[in-house]
């Protein structure tokens, strides 16, 4: 999609700082945090919501995943805990509708969450 938002950050024509990226996702530090460590995955391919990943991306999400895991590690968080979120639609939280993970970390979290 030409105006997403995170298409252009992943096409970086919209400055980020970046931590990870590989040929299908980049990982990038969300610039409204929600947490002392809150950094996004994002899948270099658009695909609006959950609801329009086909059994085929079924690859793309085990590795944004992964990747997530990764950037916690890297940042430190593996030992003492870290969440990973997905939203899907507005009234779960989705404000950008380009699938992504929060990775949020730094401080307790409580549950239920929202």
């Amino acid at each position: 999609m030409a105006d997403c938002i995170f298409c252009k950050i992943g096409r970086k024509e919209i400055p980020s700082k970046i931590v990870y990226e590989d040929r299908q996702v980049v990982a990038f530090e969300d610039i409204k945090p929600q947490a002392p460590i809150h950094t996004l995955v994002i899948s270099k391919g658009h695909f609006a919501t959950l609801n329009d990943v086909g059994a085929e991306e079924e690859g793309l999400l085990g590795h944004m995943m992964l990747v997530a895991a990764r950037v916690a590690k890297d940042k430190g968080l593996d030992k003492e805990g870290y969440r990973v979120v997905a939203n899907c639609l507005e009234a779960a939280g989705q404000s950008v509708f380009h699938i992504h993970l929060h990775l949020l970390g730094g401080r307790r979290f409580a549950w239920p969450p929202g």
